[in-house]
């Protein structure tokens, strides 16, 4: 058995009194999901967060390790995977696709997130977050 960890976010802003979260279209598989990518050398999860959503959409963040929802599948047989994803506060608005892997980036209101998400385990993983995003000032 194959075992893969990757680490992302939920990366959120305040826009005009929303909170709004980033989602990124995957070139490959054509759906809608969080920044996120494998753990490097001796990253720790937070470094890898934060890198990934450098490098996929080159917003910078601030990770809030007070939310740590591990998210586990199997992309391929033999294969499980660890999904570690932490709420992370934009530090602009302003987004570049990273070319080779996205095909668009897009910013929702919270609360609309499911209308895009493909997959049950990102929708309850943006609702988890909704609720702990609410309770921030």
């Amino acid at each position: 058995m194959i075992h893969e960890k990757s680490c992302g976010g939920i990366v959120y802003r305040k826009f005009h009194g929303n909170t709004e979260i980033l989602l990124i279209k995957h070139i490959r598989s054509g759906y809608w999901s969080f920044p996120k990518g494998h753990v490097e050398g001796e990253e720790t999860e937070e470094e890898t967060a934060a890198r990934e959503i450098k490098e996929e959409t080159n917003i910078d963040v601030v990770i809030d390790p007070g939310f740590r929802e591990v998210v586990t599948y199997s992309p391929r047989k033999d294969s499980v995977k660890n999904v570690v994803y932490f709420v992370a506060k934009a530090k602009s608005g302003e987004f570049i696709p990273q070319e080779d892997e996205i095909s668009e980036i897009r910013w929702v209101e919270i609360g609309q997130a499911n209308n895009f998400l493909y997959y049950d385990n990102d929708k309850i993983t943006a609702n988890k977050a909704r609720a702990f995003i609410s309770h921030l000032k």
